[in-house]
């Protein structure tokens, strides 16, 4: 009998054509979910039955009322090899095996990079403006050369924006929690004291992970400290910014703008008050939303799949 196996926010409806899943297909029976799912009720009443999940990253959250709510679950798959949506614990103790998969590159410093042109070039602004039969340019856009650039969070992708940003001739400072001078000095960086960063950069990007320390770490005292003229970049996650407090410096024009590519709720209400921003960019979670990472995602979630069905779990996630 075939082991049903879901597949969740599948939103372009690339799941099984970006992978070969002939390997577990005869003993699979697939179902593929592209739209979100909603709550956690909705949640539990759609995956009753599945004892395989492939979740999409954070789109879809598992906290312990979902899991025990799904009593014939034994293996739920996140893209990515950290998921903080998913209650590992609860997990755990009911004997689910929560793996993972790799990731391909890079791709969310693209995003970051790309907000910040956006917001100083217009250029998807001037784009629409000309495929609507506009007659030719009204914007005056700002070069990135000579400006600043704070970099909250140095790892991988904090490394890699900052080195893009030194190829646009920028100058990158940088500042986490555990950041230090020498660690800085290796990236080819400034080091800079919370504060300092906020009073000197240009553009701010975050590439903190969201944990209790940095949920709400930049707020009205950060925004505040920015010059009228600088710009706030979200790639990262939703509420380590103060959601309220960064709409209220928008409106207030304490800073220029905004790029955001992710939101404390996810998917972004139609009705949410950034939809009506001018001076905000806003992207629907594109981060590691690229043909080569979904590759890796999918395949992975086959061979997770396959190690399972053979009894040896790989890639678990403690």
């Amino acid at each position: 009998m075939a082991v049903r196996c879901a597949i969740l926010d599948d939103y372009q409806n690339v799941a099984l054509k970006l992978a070969d899943w002939s390997k577990v297909k005869d003993e699979l029976e697939i179902k593929v979910f592209h739209e979100h799912l909603g709550g956690a009720d909705k949640v539990v009443a759609a995956l009753q039955g599945f004892p395989i999940v492939v979740a999409m990253r954070e789109r879809t959250a598992f906290p312990k009322k979902v899991i025990d709510a799904l009593p014939e679950l034994k293996l739920l798959i996140t893209t990515g090899m950290r998921n903080a949506s998913i209650d590992t614990d609860a997990a755990k103790a009911r004997g689910i095996a929560v793996c993972g998969t790799g990731t391909f590159g890079n791709p969310t410093s693209g995003i970051a990079i790309g907000l910040m042109l956006e917001l100083t070039r217009h250029i998807g602004y001037e784009n629409a403006r000309l495929h609507s039969g506009a007659a030719w340019q009204t914007t005056i856009g700002v070069d990135l050369e000579g400006m600043t650039l704070g970099v909250l969070g140095l790892g991988k992708l904090g490394a890699r924006t900052a080195s893009i940003a030194k190829a646009f001739g920028m100058r990158v400072i940088a500042w986490s929690q555990n950041l230090t001078a020498e660690k800085c000095r290796d990236a080819g960086v400034e080091y800079a004291a919370k504060d300092d960063l906020f009073r000197q950069s240009d553009f701010i990007t975050i590439h903190v992970v969201l944990s209790q320390r940095t949920r709400g770490l930049i707020g009205a005292n950060e925004f505040g400290l920015m010059k009228p003229s600088a710009y706030l970049i979200n790639t990262s996650r939703g509420p380590i910014v103060d959601e309220a407090a960064l709409i209220a410096a928008l409106r207030e024009r304490k800073i220029a703008g905004a790029g955001l590519d992710v939101f404390d709720v996810e998917p972004l209400a139609l009705d949410h008050p950034l939809r009506k921003m001018d001076n905000v960019v806003i992207t629907p979670h594109l981060g590691y939303v690229s043909k080569q990472n979904y590759r890796r995602y999918f395949a992975e979630a086959v061979e997770d799949i396959r190690a399972f069905l053979d009894g040896k779990p790989v890639r678990v996630l403690t």
